[in-house]
């Protein structure tokens, strides 16, 4: 099996084909190792916090497998038709003379996954005695009398194991011979079965909580262990958003999503993995901007469906919204619930200003906050018409310019959403005065 990954993968790379799809900033970190470790025939333990991908990156390896193997028909452990192992294929074959009937299995069939829990047994791993084979006169020490666990079943193919530190440790002594003379044990005695197989894991780093860990003799006998991270730039953290956000579907109605609220849903994500008082050991999952761009939408749809507005357009006043998504996902150092959702409203605050600052370097609104002084300021919420926004545009000349700047002036919807940008961002920078009501907010000069 390692050989056929290898063959693969090298021709992958001599075509220029990209060896993970949908895996977006890991090109020039992650990836090379992993292809190393192909490349060396080595085991790997892929070792990071949650939300980097882990998963996604141990399933893709089946693109690297044939597209069909051939197995003799029936064999629990996928036999090969010319040097079986088993018993039972090797009498099977021998009585045949040749005629022994085969199956094509497909590179799916080939790949196992196993979520390790504390619960899972070396039963369930390498197998145990049949006790129905053995009620039907078989010996212990009859090969034919074992039920195959997960592990030799996936024979000639990947076996990969989740979370491997929450794997008990005495099931990770059972693992040792399997890592290293491939042969395993069952009962007490031994089946001599020279396992083709692939072994992938995944973990999380040792000092994560008190959860296990992965014992010393086990890490030394896997030949790789690669680091994997989260996205380093806000553009890749952007692309995974569009890669894995929900699909939009509300009939008569169209979506229409700013590239500066999709910035402040990913830099709430990048500026929380810097946070000193966020416990980092337990990480910031993508899986919370996915969830936060999700949310943000739904709530621009929910206001769309009551105004009667077939344009969706996220604003800033729907982030209030995004609480519910992130609570859970952020393990805060001594924090009660009271303090995380105002510490989570600072976060947003501080995304918001910094993709503000990023799309205004300058302090280009004098001319417009001297009018703002002279008015009455405006008010905003997630249920006001776009039309009302558009009216407190046309009051400001001086706004027109950086709503054109920012998104479609044209479009009353993407509007709205650039004036509370605009205003959010002032605010955060101490240019004008933000009051927080019961029906919205209210803007007005200092």
């Amino acid at each position: 099996v390692k050989a056929e990954l290898r063959d693969n993968l090298i021709a992958k790379m001599k075509r220029g084909e990209q060896l993970f799809s949908g895996i977006i900033g890991d090109g020039e970190t992650v990836i090379p190792e992993i292809e190393n470790a192909i490349l060396s025939g080595h085991d790997s333990i892929l070792l990071g916090e949650r939300g980097q991908a882990k998963t996604r990156i141990m399933r893709s390896l089946v693109e690297l497998l044939d597209e069909s193997l051939p197995v003799i028909a029936g064999c629990e452990i996928n036999d090969n038709p010319f040097n079986p192992l088993c018993k039972q294929c090797a009498d099977q074959r021998k009585k045949n003379k040749g005629k022994t009937r085969i199956e094509w299995l497909s590179r799916g069939m080939r790949f196992s996954e196993k979520l390790a829990t504390p619960d899972v047994t070396i039963a369930d791993l390498i197998g145990d005695i049949d006790p129905i084979k053995m009620a039907e006169g078989r010996y212990m020490s009859d090969e034919l009398a074992i039920h195959y666990g997960l592990v030799p079943r996936t024979n000639r193919g990947i076996f990969a194991i989740n979370e491997l530190p929450d794997l008990h440790e005495k099931i990770q002594v059972g693992l040792f011979n399997l890592l290293e003379e491939r042969d395993v044990q069952i009962r007490g005695y031994k089946v001599a079965i020279p396992l083709d197989i692939f072994i992938i894991a995944t973990a999380n780093p040792e000092d994560y909580t008190s959860r296990g860990r992965i014992i010393t003799p086990l890490k030394d006998r896997f030949g790789a262990q690669v680091r994997t991270h989260y996205p380093k730039t806000l553009e890749d953290e952007i692309a995974i958003v569009r890669q894995e956000v929900t699909p939009f579907a509300a009939e008569g109605f169209k979506l229409t999503l700013p590239h500066f609220m999709e910035e402040i849903v990913a830099e709430i994500s990048q500026i929380a993995r810097l946070k000193q008082e966020i416990y980092h050991y337990s990480g910031i999952s993508v899986r919370m901007s996915i969830h936060n761009m999700e949310t943000l939408i739904s709530n621009a749809l929910r206001r769309s469906i009551r105004l009667n507005d077939k344009s969706v357009v996220p604003r800033i006043s729907d982030l209030i919204h995004l609480t519910s998504s992130m609570k859970g996902k952020i393990e805060w150092e001594f924090m009660d619930d009271a303090e995380e959702e105002e510490k989570i409203g600072l976060l947003v605050r501080d995304a918001v200003s910094k993709i503000f600052t990023k799309h205004f370097v300058q302090d280009p609104f004098t001319h417009f906050l001297k009018k703002f002084s002279a008015g009455g300021g405006i008010a905003v919420s997630e249920m006001t018409s776009s039309a009302a926004y558009r009216e407190a545009i046309d009051s400001y000349s001086a706004l027109k310019e950086k709503v054109s700047c920012l998104t479609d002036s044209s479009s009353p919807a993407q509007s709205a959403t650039a004036l509370e940008f605009i205003l959010e961002g002032l605010a955060t920078r101490g240019k004008i005065r933000k009051e927080i009501r019961e029906d919205g907010v209210a803007y007005s000069s200092k």
